[in-house]
């Protein structure tokens, strides 16, 4: 009966049972190269055989024979001692490893070279070597290009994939073709048929058996022995007529596994024998109880059916457009939930209003407290979620690296083999050419007898047939390990785009979790403003709550591990991200913007592309572009080196080499008048930056030096309040001290007018009556609003101007300030000083008293943390903005100051003239200081 059944499937035939229908059809490749030989068969759809495994320890080390089978789902190749055994002895992942062979190795030896082992099997011959190797790459790239089956229908899964499946598998086998042609499927060494076939004779019984599996074995044996014995009696039970309607000679059974279902014994003495249709059933009941068992044989003999197939995909599609429309209602619903939230907190909002009494006013200010915890809950959600995703990117990005190590060692045995077949090419044609001039020279050399000859012509051409041999598996071994690198290249490649892809995502949900958080403390800080001192019960638990977010980011980063972009007690350039202020609401308000930096920072996607435009800027030279990089902002490892050309692009006509080092020989000569306030201002210097308030810091000192060397540089100015920190912030970037020096004198003497620093600071005050014109035509409603308050905003400007924003902007946005000013000069702190009242406008309409203005105007820059919406606003919305305008207006305004000052002057004499011709007279009565000296009193 086995034979009949084997013969049928052979001849391409399929019996009819009634599990035809839901089995899978099988999926057969289309294409086939021309170059090469024969078209390839219809290969079954599992991937098994019997191969020969080297392992073992000890005296038992040696090659065992194992029936090998592939998984598709888990893309895992199962061994077992036999195809009958029910347990497999272990697997091999596929999905991260390569294939190997060596040509000079025992023919049909190949490996396979996972991240802990590395497995050698053989084959029976070279043909079934190469198509394993072949089918291995196949299912690899098939696993990792293949979509996810949805949970839902597994067999409707399964079969709606395996028409897109063979679609992607057409190009891979068309490049493949490119390496090594397809290799024909050996009967019955590979697939169904191989099951029926014993494997490699070994030459101990023992020797086969897996003592590191024992348990395995001895389950499979048993196993084994009850299947024979079910198997026999089933035999006995049947006919012998029926083993006459097979058409061949009969052969023993192979043993099946037992099936609690299956009938007994039918009686002996039975008048009628059993109908063919019957034994079909039968055959079909034992193919289901064998893949009820063993993974090998489930829908490996059903027909190929178009209409089927349709019908199942057309199934799947309908089975994820169900899906997709669940995801759509459910996203429905969360819009309405979010819908009502706001109804609610409007609702809630317009009670609190309308409430007339403390106590309903309080139960809202409850209400609040627990949706405040809701949210709370709502973010740590969010967090480990995050963390979740972040362990996830850490081990795909461990994977990758993994696989571009593998590509890196198979890269190099591929240049190894090169060089190899080279050096035998060599020879080759050196013992060519030796041959033929022994053809061609027969007289040089000594006369052999013609046996002698004989022999040796022989084996001369024995050897060549043998080097023609091993260059024939040069070559092969070349093509497919060509093909391997090229494969398995695609693949890393997957996978560090899936991993690119977690990471995009991880930022996007770290950013949100910022958004969110700063949110929070915002809404906690306007419930503290509204609450006021009405309800004192309320307050001490917001004072709490306030405690506890502002200490929360400590304890969240030790307890994580995994981080994107963590905030740091201090920035890149050493300044404290939430400085230490005594008011605990300015500590909020740092604690907030550094959230907003930080979710402006994950969500800036056009970075990258304007890093990759900074590192493809080779030679610096002024153009439109270069203004419109340098706007945006310059990257931190590129701006030491773009600052050094600007500075050097405003002083090189003042550059002399030896000049620094002998202004610091004259200040170690003779003491500067000024040094005694610099060595004041030092330790005032940037109090919330650790590289000048650090005890072990050098910046103190290269600050120290390179102000008195710009005091005796200018001894007009000598040393003004204001020039330390603009020389601390060229320190922290350029970090040499003669870079910093010149970078001091490139601002004060180029860039800014004149008497900038001067005593009477005269350029200064004019800007300030600048910037009031400016303001006035820009933003018309501000300064009505700031005169109706008589608000005098040169009290809060008049040090942005004097040390270009040093105290009032976070170190990222302060640099990018900085970036535009060093090339396009004072322009760049106007439009930024209007731009910074743009930002707050709104803010500072709502305030109604001039001492809250005051106090708002005094840190407002400090919530400014949108670096990209303020560059808009000072270079897009202030537009006009023409020099020319600024030119005359700071004329205008000199002369009007020059002549307030002049007139002070004159006041100043006439008082001076008036008291001289006065004198000092001493009323009667009075005693001079200078007389009485010496006398004793009476």
């Amino acid at each position: 009966m086995e034979d009949s059944r084997e013969n049928s499937l052979e001849s391409g035939s399929s019996v009819p049972g009634p599990e035809e229908s839901s089995r899978v059809p099988e999926v057969l490749p289309s294409k086939v190269s021309e170059s090469c030989a024969q078209p390839l068969e219809a290969t079954p759809k599992k991937l098994c055989g019997y191969l020969s495994k080297f392992g073992g320890k000890g005296p038992i080390r040696g090659w065992k024979s194992r029936w090998f089978f592939y998984d598709e789902k888990k893309c895992h190749l199962y061994y077992s001692r036999t195809a009958q055994d029910a347990n497999p002895l272990d697997s091999i992942d596929l999905s991260t490893a390569v294939f190997d062979y060596k040509a000079d190795a025992e023919e049909g030896t190949f490996e396979i070279k996972t991240r802990n082992r590395v497995i050698t099997l053989k084959a029976a011959t070279k043909q079934v070597m190469l198509y394993w190797l072949q089918q291995l790459q196949m299912k690899r790239w098939e696993f990792h290009n293949s979509p996810p089956a949805p949970p839902a229908a597994p067999a409707a899964s399964l079969t709606g994939n395996t028409p897109a499946l063979h679609l992607e598998l057409e190009p891979e086998e068309a490049e493949l073709e490119e390496f090594l042609c397809p290799v024909k499927m050996p009967t019955g060494l590979v697939g169904v048929a191989a099951a029926l076939h014993p494997g490699t004779p070994i030459p101990s019984a023992l020797q086969n058996i897996s003592l590191k599996h024992l348990g395995t074995e001895i389950q499979n044996t048993m196993y084994n022995i009850c299947g024979n014995k079910q198997a026999q009696g089933i035999g006995h039970g049947l006919p012998v007529e029926d083993s006459s309607q097979s058409g061949g000679p009969q052969r023993e059974e192979q043993p099946s596994s037992p099936d609690p279902s299956a009938p007994g014994k039918e009686p002996a003495d039975s008048p009628k024998p059993t109908p063919k249709s019957s034994l079909t059933a039968n055959l079909i009941q034992k193919a289901k109880r064998q893949s009820n068992t063993f993974p090998l044989f489930p829908e490996g003999l059903t027909r190929h059916r178009t209409s089927q197939e349709k019908v199942v995909a057309l199934e799947q599609q309908v089975l994820m457009l169900t899906k997709d429309l669940k995801s759509q209602k459910e996203l429905v619903k969360i819009l309405h939930k979010a819908l009502e939230a706001a109804q609610q907190e409007k609702r809630a909002s317009s009670a609190y209003l309308m409430a007339a009494g403390d106590k309903d006013r309080l139960e809202l200010v409850r209400h609040k407290v627990r949706q405040i915890a809701e949210l709370s809950r709502q973010v740590e959600a969010l967090e480990q979620e995050r963390a979740s995703l972040a362990q996830t990117a850490s081990l795909w990005e461990q994977q990758a690296q993994e696989l571009q190590q593998q590509v890196q060692e198979l890269q190099q045995q591929v240049q190894l083999l090169m060089d190899k077949n080279q050096v035998k090419q060599q020879i080759i044609c050196k013992l060519c050419d030796k041959v033929t001039q022994d053809f061609m020279n027969p007289s040089s050399h000594s006369p052999l007898p013609p046996d002698a000859a004989s022999r040796d012509f022989l084996s001369q051409q024995e050897k060549m047939e043998q080097l023609k041999d091993d260059m024939e598996a040069y070559r092969t071994q070349n093509r497919f390990l060509n093909s391997e690198i090229h494969q398995v290249t695609k693949i890393w490649r997957k996978v560090a785009e899936k991993e690119k892809a977690l990471l995009m995502k991880c930022a996007y949900l770290q950013a949100k979790s910022c958004q969110v958080e700063s949110k929070y403390l915002a809404g906690l800080r306007r419930l503290q403003e509204a609450m006021g001192d009405e309800a004192s019960k309320c307050s001490e638990l917001l004072r709490q709550l306030i405690q506890e977010a502002l200490q929360w980011e400590a304890s969240e980063s030790a307890a994580d591990s995994v981080r994107l972009s963590p905030i740091s007690e201090y920035d890149e350039y050493g300044f404290l991200t939430v400085p230490d202020y005594e008011v605990e609401d300015l500590k909020l308000l740092a604690k907030i913007q550094v959230l907003e930096v930080r979710s402006h920072h994950l969500l800036a996607h056009e970075e990258r592309p304007l890093r990759e435009r900074w590192a493809a800027l080779g030679e610096l030279a002024p153009s439109t572009e270069l203004k419109q990089l340098l706007r945006a902002g310059v990257p931190r490892e590129h701006r030491p080196r773009v600052w050094r050309w600007l500075v050097h692009l405003r002083v090189q006509h003042l550059q002399v080499p030896g000049h620094y080092q002998k202004l610091l020989s004259r200040g170690q000569a003779c003491e500067h008048p000024a040094a005694r306030q610099i060595e004041l201002d030092l330790n005032r210097t940037f109090p919330n930056n650790k590289h000048f308030t650090c005890p072990t810091s050098n910046f103190p000192d290269k600050l120290r030096r390179v102000l008195l060397a710009f005091s005796w540089q200018n001894p007009t100015i000598g040393y003004c309040q204001g020039l330390n920190r603009l020389a601390a912030i060229a320190l922290l970037i350029l970090e040499e001290e003669e870079s910093a020096f010149w970078c001091l004198v490139a601002i004060v003497e180029t860039i800014l007018p004149s008497d900038y620093y001067s005593k009477t600071l005269t350029a200064s005050q004019v800007d300030q009556r600048v910037l009031q014109d400016l303001l006035s035509e820009k933003m018309p409603r501000l300064m009505a609003h700031l005169g109706q308050h008589h608000v005098d905003l040169s009290l809060i400007t008049f040090n942005w101007f004097l040390v270009v924003f040093a105290d009032s902007l976070i170190s990222d946005i302060l640099l990018r300030v900085w970036d535009a000013f060093l090339y396009e000069g004072t322009k760049v702190v106007f439009r930024y000083a209007l731009a910074i009242f743009k930002y707050n406008e709104e803010e500072i309409l709502r305030l109604q008293d001039g001492l809250e203005i005051y106090q708002y105007l005094r840190f407002f820059t400090k919530t400014i943390g949108n670096s990209r919406k303020l560059m808009s606003i000072a270079f897009n919305d202030m537009n006009p903005f023409r020099m020319k305008q600024l030119q005359q207006l700071r004329t205008a305004h000199r002369e009007r100051l020059e002549a307030e000052l002049r007139e002070l002057e004159r006041l100043k004499a006439e008082y001076l003239e008036t008291q001289a011709f006065r004198g000092r007279a001493v009323p009667e009565g009075c005693g001079s200081e200078d007389e009485g000296e010496g006398e004793v009193e009476a």
